[in-house]
């Protein structure tokens, strides 16, 4: 929506303000469904990594009805919707390609691709757009690079991924054409990396996916996954954290550039504060009691939807400072940005890593960067899981 005379313009995502911690409590989704509303930190990791609250029956036959529009999170049979052993022997097949050790030997090519759009940014008449010269190819060109997907249209499979995780900006038969078309593009990718293998990570999921009998829907569900997931988040975050540093944190621009260990510990105080949704109850956030339990003094009971908001426990003020955060400061502890449990993102460090090199090299190379927007002026993307900024004009 663009800020007009006839319309207020909406908060950036740094100054969204979300519901304050205390106990579970009861909340609605859009559907009408009732859920219990989880907002305090301890409460929050609690409900992520206790077996109790389960994500399989959600999509059980008594389940109540979560989206309005279903999206590709609704998939019963996709990583997200599976528990237990089901689920590790799913999220077993990339786990290996996402640890901290795999992803540090990717950081030089991660760095070459931030310094090459940079070179290309720098190129730019002024005012050029960061979102189109920076924050969104840096995510496509990484997952591309990852994936072995160099020569495919990243027009169509954004399209497809805006359908993918709309948040009603999309019919229900819209969406339902969009995932047929994107998943007929992931079944094509897995035949053929099965017939022609290479040195990519949809070739690694095929090959452990064989090896260890996945069905052969949950491997191509897996590579929509990953595809989407890729670079829909890190968008968002990285374009979100623009605004908020070249406007309400522009102080902190200098010490960016100084200091790549800086600027890695400034991305997970921005990450807790610069929060990807306006507060939506994501479906990936919500789990249903398989018995009752008690948590912070509430009992929930059997058969009980529950909606943790992972944005009001990065605030909890009984965990970490309240007020604006100082960028350079260690956690007190970890937050729950990622989530936690058996269903923590399996992304987080390849995140980490894009976001940190990004902001690092961004202030380096222009370190007179400001914006040429207001935050009344900016346009933003809408309808979908996610709210980022469709264009920003900046300087330097």
């Amino acid at each position: 929506m663009s800020a007009d005379s006839t319309s207020r313009p909406l908060r950036p995502m740094h100054r969204m303000t979300f519901p304050e911690p205390g106990p579970p409590r009861p909340g609605t989704l859009a559907t009408g469904t009732p859920v219990w509303l989880v907002t305090r930190y301890a409460e929050v990791r609690q409900v992520l990594m206790d077996p109790r609250f389960d994500r399989k029956s959600l999509h059980a036959e008594d389940a109540p009805p979560l989206l309005v529009v279903p999206n590709l999170l609704d998939a019963p049979d996709g990583l997200l919707n599976q528990d237990g052993p089901p689920h590790q022997r799913l999220r077993g097949t990339v786990q290996r390609a996402f640890t901290p050790r795999a992803i540090a030997r990717w950081r030089p090519w991660v760095a070459s691709v931030v310094d090459t759009l940079l070179d290309e940014f720098a190129r730019r008449p002024q005012p050029a757009d960061i979102i189109e010269g920076f924050t969104r190819p840096l995510p496509v060109s990484v997952i591309s690079r990852l994936m072995g997907l160099g020569h495919a249209d990243w027009e169509r499979i954004r399209f497809w991924a805006d359908h993918a995780l709309s948040g009603g900006a999309h019919t229900a038969e819209e969406v339902g054409l969009a995932m047929r078309e994107f998943g007929v593009f992931a079944a094509d990718l897995v035949a053929e990396r099965r017939k022609d293998p290479g040195d990519d990570l949809v070739s690694g999921l095929v090959a452990a996916g064989d090896e260890l009998g996945v069905d052969e829907r949950q491997l191509v569900m897996l590579v929509l996954g990953l595809v989407v997931a890729g670079h829909e988040t890190t968008m968002t975050a990285l374009g979100n954290i623009v605004v908020r540093l070249l406007t309400d944190g522009r102080d902190a621009w200098p010490a960016l550039g100084a200091d790549e260990e800086a600027a890695a510990r400034a991305v997970e105080q921005l990450l807790r504060t610069v929060p990807l949704s306006e507060g939506r109850l994501l479906p990936g956030l919500i789990r249903r009691a398989t018995e009752d339990v008690e948590i912070g003094g509430v009992t929930i009971p059997a058969g009980s939807v529950v909606a943790v908001q992972t944005n009001s426990a990065n605030r909890d003020p009984d965990v970490f400072p309240p007020g604006p955060p100082d960028l350079f400061a260690p956690l007190a502890s970890p937050t729950v940005v990622f989530g936690a449990g058996p269903h923590h993102c399996l992304g987080a460090w390849l995140a980490r890593l894009e976001l940190g090199l990004a902001l690092h090299r961004l202030a380096a190379r222009f370190p007179g960067l400001r914006a040429g927007f207001t935050l009344d002026t900016i346009e933003w993307r809408e309808g979908q899981m996610t709210r980022s900024p469709r264009r920003l004009p900046v300087f330097w």
